[in-house]
């Protein structure tokens, strides 16, 4: 992430959600924070005006001061309220980050479908997936990152219309990670497995069947995405 002329002192996470967002015309940030990801929208070029949203006062102060000259020049607009009730309709591209993947829904049933999304949901993303497809969107980039001792999930999605085929595994896994896999995607595979490993060991017999299931799902992949990664396909 390259600020132009704002020094601030961004998080890999952050920087990683900057990188995949696009260019449009109105862009809002849902629990903005500090306002980090307008900035970059603004300071870029990728915007002509955004808005910036928090349940929290004391949140979207750090914000607006971040974004003091932009809100002057009236580029943004500032709203507490809760997910989307503050957000324009036109709106057309709309970050969420950092929420559970339960609430992130919740904000989209309660209020409007934006044209454009790129989610970041902390859990849960597999509901995520499932409602974003029932609702008609693409789902243009759907992958794992690793970033400041964490995993992360991150879903750029466009509301075409268009029914898009998603299996089971793509839902629980994501599709660049099975069909184009990274290195972050592949650690993440390797805890899941150890994880599992652990769970197997004190496991009871009801749920002994479920884990071993598991354990050989994730083997499987495993195997699956040290070939793509070599090249072996």
């Amino acid at each position: 992430m390259k600020e132009k002329g704002t020094q601030i002192k961004t998080t890999k996470r952050i920087r990683t959600v900057c990188g995949a967002l696009g260019k449009c015309v109105k862009f809002a940030d849902v629990g903005c924070d500090h306002g980090y990801c307008t900035a970059y929208m603004l300071e870029n070029g990728l915007c002509e005006s955004a808005q910036i949203s928090d349940v929290s006062d004391k949140c979207l102060a750090k914000a607006e001061k971040l974004l003091y000259k932009f809100i002057t020049e009236g580029r943004v607009k500032s709203v507490c309220c809760d997910g989307l009730t503050g957000i324009e309709r036109d709106t057309d591209l709309v970050l969420i980050a950092g929420m559970g993947g339960e609430e992130i829904i919740k904000i989209l049933e309660e209020e409007f479908l934006p044209d454009k999304l790129l989610l970041q949901p902390m859990k849960n993303t597999e509901k995520v997936r499932k409602f974003l497809i029932e609702k008609g969107y693409e789902l243009f980039r759907d992958y794992t990152f690793f970033a400041d001792g964490k995993f992360y999930d991150l879903i750029k999605a466009e509301r075409t219309g268009l029914s898009e085929n998603y299996t089971e595994l793509m839902l629980r896994y994501g599709k660049d990670n099975l069909f184009s896999p990274s290195a972050d995607f592949l650690k993440k595979l390797e805890r899941d497995i150890r994880n599992c490993e652990q769970w197997l060991a004190s496991a009871n017999a009801d749920s002994k069947q479920r884990l071993e299931s598991l354990m050989s799902e994730l083997k499987e992949i495993y195997d699956e995405t040290q070939g793509n990664l070599r090249g072996d396909r």
